[in-house]
C-alpha cells in the first residue's frame, strides 16, 4: 500500500511542476545564502587565527560552505527538471534521471541538517581551541622583537579593547607572566633585579596589567600597576572596590560572540533545512505522478503521487532482501566462475589426453 498517495489531475500536475520550479530558484538562493554564512564564519575565525589553537573549528565554515556551493548546482539542476516536467514528452528525457537526483537531494538536505547540528555541537572545541590559543598568545605578548611574534603584542590589546576583556580567564593571568619586554627594564634599579631574582624562572612578575585592560567608562584613572597593594594608591582597597579594568576574560568573551554567531547560523540552516525538505517531497510527488502518467496511454488523464509505493516496513525489508540478494549473486557468480573453470580445464585435459587404444573387431 503506497504511503501518502495523492491523486493528480494534468492541471495540478503542471501546477506542482511550476510551483517547484519556482521554489528550486528559492532553493538556488538558500544554498547561496549556506555558502555565505559559512565564508562569513571562516572570515571571523582567520581574523583572530593567532588566537585559536586547533584549526579543526574550521569544519564547520568547510561544511557549510561545500554544502552550500552542491546545494545551488543540485536546484538550478532541478528547477530544469521540473520545468520540463509540464510535457510528459520532455520528461522522457529526465525519467532515468529523477530518482538518483532524488537521492543525491535528499542526501545533501541531509548534510545541511547536519551542518545546522554542528553550529550547536561545537562549542566546547571552540572553548578549548580558544583557552590555549589565548594562553600561547599572551606567553608571548613581551616577545615584539622576535620575527613572527611582532604582531602578538598589538592583537591581544586589539582583543582586550574590541571585546572588553583582559586576560584568558580574568587579569590575574597576567600577574603569572612576564609580559613587560627585557629591553624596557632598568636592570640598574634595585627593585627590578630584586624581582627577577626573587622568581625561580628569573621573570619579572608583577601585578599589574596592560593598559588595554582599563575600562574607559571608570571614573577614576586607570590603575594597572600594583593592583592587589592597597598602600600603593589613595582611598583604595583591592578586595571591596570595583577596579576599573575589565573583570571579564577574553577567552569568556570570543565564546560568547562566537556561539552568538554560530547560534544565528544554525538557525537560519535550519529554516533552509525544513524548506530544502519541502522542495523535495513536492519534487518526490512529481516524480512518482509523472512515472505513472507514462504508463497509460493518455496523457491528460489523472495520475497518482507517492512518498513510497510501499509501506515503511516493506520498503526497508525490500532493501535489505535487496542487499541480502547482492551478497548472493556474487557469491553465486564465484561458484558459476569457479565450475566454468573447473568445465575448461577438464575440457583441456581431455583435448591433450593420448587417444586410447580400440583392438579391431
Amino acid at each position: 500500500m503506497a504511503v501518502l498517495k495523492v491523486k493528480f489531475t494534468k492541471i495540478k500536475r503542471d501546477k506542482l511542476a511550476q510551483i517547484l520550479w519556482i521554489l528550486n530558484w528559492f532553493s538556488v538562493i538558500s544554498g547561496t545564502v549556506v555558502f555565505s554564512l559559512g565564508l562569513f564564519l571562516k572570515i571571523e575565525i582567520r581574523k583572530r587565527k593567532e588566537v585559536i589553537a586547533k584549526w579543526d573549528i574550521n569544519s564547520v565554515p568547510n561544511t557549510l560552505i561545500s554544502i552550500g556551493a552542491i546545494v545551488c548546482m543540485i536546484n538550478f539542476f532541478g528547477g530544469k527538471i521540473c520545468y520540463d516536467c509540464t510535457d510528459a514528452n520532455k520528461f522522457n528525457r529526465w525519467k532515468l534521471i529523477m530518482f538518483p537526483y532524488i537521492v543525491c537531494t535528499l542526501c545533501f538536505t541531509f548534510c545541511i541538517f547536519v551542518g545546522a547540528i554542528m553550529c550547536y555541537t561545537t562549542r566546547n572545541e571552540l572553548e578549548e581551541s580558544l583557552y590555549l590559543g589565548l594562553r600561547n598568545a599572551i606567553k608571548f605578548y613581551k616577545d615584539t622583537d622576535i620575527p613572527g611574534r611582532c604582531f602578538l603584542k598589538r592583537t591581544i590589546d586589539t582583543l582586550q579593547i574590541r571585546f572588553q576583556c583582559c586576560g584568558n580567564n580574568d587579569f590575574r593571568d597576567w600577574f603569572e607572566i612576564q609580559w613587560v619586554s627585557p629591553r624596557y627594564l632598568d636592570m640598574t634599579s634595585e627593585d627590578v633585579l630584586d624581582r627577577l631574582k626573587s622568581n625561580i624562572d628569573g621573570k619579572f612578575l608583577v601585578d599589574g596589567v596592560p593598559f588595554s585592560c582599563c575600562n574607559p567608562n571608570s571614573p577614576r584613572p586607570c590603575i594597572q600597576y600594583q593592583l592587589t597593594n592597597n598602600t600603593a594608591h589613595y582611598s583604595y582597597d583591592f578586595m571591596t572596590e570595583e577596579l576599573n579594568i575589565w573583570m571579564k576574560g577574553c577567552r569568556e568573551a570570543l565564546l560568547d560572540y562566537y556561539t552568538d554567531i554560530m547560534r544565528s547560523i544554525g538557525i537560519t540552516t535550519f529554516v533552509i533545512w525544513v524548506f530544502e525538505l519541502l522542495v523535495l517531497l513536492g519534487v518526490r510527488y512529481l516524480q512518482t505522478s509523472m512515472r505513472n502518467l507514462l504508463l497509460q496511454a493518455d496523457p491528460l488523464c489523472d495520475s497518482d503521487g507517492w512518498l513510497f509505493e510501499n509501506s515503511f516496513v516493506e520498503t526497508a525489508m525490500w532493501n535489505i532482501n535487496k542487499i541480502k540478494h547482492l551478497g548472493n549473486g556474487n557469491q553465486i557468480s564465484s561458484v558459476l566462475d569457479n565450475s566454468n573453470m573447473n568445465v575448461c580445464t577438464a575440457n583441456h585435459n581431455s583435448e591433450n589426453a593420448p587417444p586410447k587404444y580400440i583392438p579391431a573387431a
